[in-house]
């Protein structure tokens, strides 16, 4: 007889979570202060257009504050994809798994909140968001000496009120599907029957095409309008992948952990086994994507082109070129070399390594899509860049953690639960 099991989160783990979050905002202010007594409170992350000017600490609190909220949304949203990627397939293995992605996108309505407020704040107080250059209306303005033809051809697409449409689109399109798969789940484990099964496969479905859709268009707005003189055909892919395998390397590190506290005694080293092959086929679909993109731009040697990867390998800013080849190692050979054999995708220690090295390389991935465009050579590693990974890390934890105890740990009453019980490769 399967009973289901509870998650009950110690109230020592949940003050965890909240120091995490204080220690990020102290680390933060720290950061902030030295950054403006070093800088004299004056400075520019990006070029100077129409006069508007944030002082360089104020670009770099801008530019962290997108940075984590794009990667962290990504990794929620990736959760929902999973689950319905499950339920189409008619997918039986990862059933005892599926209330851990499922909890992910518990995120979404925080993220969503979170990122119009850092798009929309600075346009009301200064007239336009300095991440992004072409919230300037001055270089739409025929006659106007700011005026950028390129960006006057794409303002159909790249305006503000359009955007925040799309915007507010795409969270409440993913965090709709979250609440209905999460709602039809919680209901199969009450009722039984087939019923929520055969709705969630239409609801997962029917996400599949929304997110076909939003996810390359939310990577277009939210990382490549930040250079919008560039273009890249394969960006939406890329950006997808790095998403999807830190959301991959989320879930196989909280079932780890879980496993650790003594939770999902049904889920074995079979199933450890599938998502240990998911990070090792994924991570090398990442690179595959992100050799194509640069080895494409770097054959033609056309100067609009290649100027995207000169500004992330070498001429005024050579700190990114460590970031640039650490890139490859920590997303690409490391996972390909610790998870090519059979027993290291059966072992959790393994697992839980590759997972933090490719939840950490990822955000180093997005730390590079972003930062150049937005801080040029004024960009850095240190108080602010960390104070605001934990700050969110803190809070996504707590919005995870509490929906993942809202319910049953095993789907009791999924038809497919014995197949998944009895899982093995």
């Amino acid at each position: 007889m399967i009973t289901e099991e509870r998650l009950s989160i110690p109230k020592r783990t949940t003050t965890r979570f909240f120091y995490m979050i204080a220690l990020g905002l102290i680390l933060l202010v720290a950061g902030l202060i030295i950054a403006a007594n070093f800088s004299g409170g004056h400075g520019e992350g990006h070029e100077a257009t129409a006069g508007h000017h944030v002082a360089g600490w104020g670009q770099r609190l801008l530019a962290n504050l997108w940075l984590n909220n794009v990667y962290f949304t990504g990794i929620a949203v990736v959760g929902v994809l999973f689950v319905s990627i499950q339920y189409v397939a008619y997918a039986g293995w990862s059933v005892v798994i599926k209330k851990v992605p499922e909890a992910l996108g518990s995120y979404l309505l925080f993220g969503g909140v979170v990122m119009l407020g850092i798009f929309l704040i600075p346009i009301l107080f200064t007239g336009h968001n300095t991440l992004f250059h072409w919230t300037d209306h001055s270089l739409t303005e025929v006659g106007n000496p700011n005026y950028d033809a390129i960006i006057a051809g794409k303002s159909g697409y790249l305006n503000v009120t359009f955007y925040v449409i799309r915007m507010v689109a795409y969270f409440a399109l993913w965090y709709m599907f979250f609440k209905w798969l999460r709602r039809e789940s919680m209901a199969e484990d009450l009722n039984g029957g087939l019923v929520h099964y055969n709705k969630s496969i239409k609801l997962g479905a029917t996400f599949l095409v929304i997110f076909g859709v939003t996810s390359s268009m939310s990577a277009w707005d939210w990382v490549l309008s930040i250079d919008p003189h560039w273009f890249s055909t394969m960006f939406g892919w890329y950006v997808f992948a790095s998403w999807w395998v830190s959301g991959l390397a989320a879930i196989t590190l909280t079932l780890v952990f879980l496993k650790q506290a003594g939770y999902l005694k049904m889920v074995n080293s079979n199933h450890l086994h599938d998502l240990g092959k998911f990070l090792f086929g994924f991570s090398i679909f990442w690179t595959y994507i992100w050799f194509s993109q640069f080895m494409l731009y770097w054959y033609a040697n056309i100067p609009e082109e290649v100027i995207y990867f000169q500004e992330r390998l070498g001429g005024n800013n050579n700190h990114y070129t460590w970031i640039f080849f650490f890139n490859l190692l920590i997303n690409f050979a490391f996972p390909f070399l610790v998870l090519m054999t059979r027993d290291a995708k059966r072992q959790m220690l393994f697992l839980k390594i590759v997972c933090i090295a490719i939840l950490i390389g990822h955000w180093f991935d997005f730390y590079l899509m972003i930062m150049p465009g937005t801080m040029r050579a004024a960009s850095g590693f240190g108080l602010i860049e960390l104070g605001t990974a934990l700050t969110f890390l803190g809070f996504f934890l707590v919005l995870f953690t509490k929906e993942l105890s809202k319910g049953s740990l095993v789907p009791v009453n999924h038809p497919f639960l014995d197949e998944s019980v009895h899982h093995h490769v």
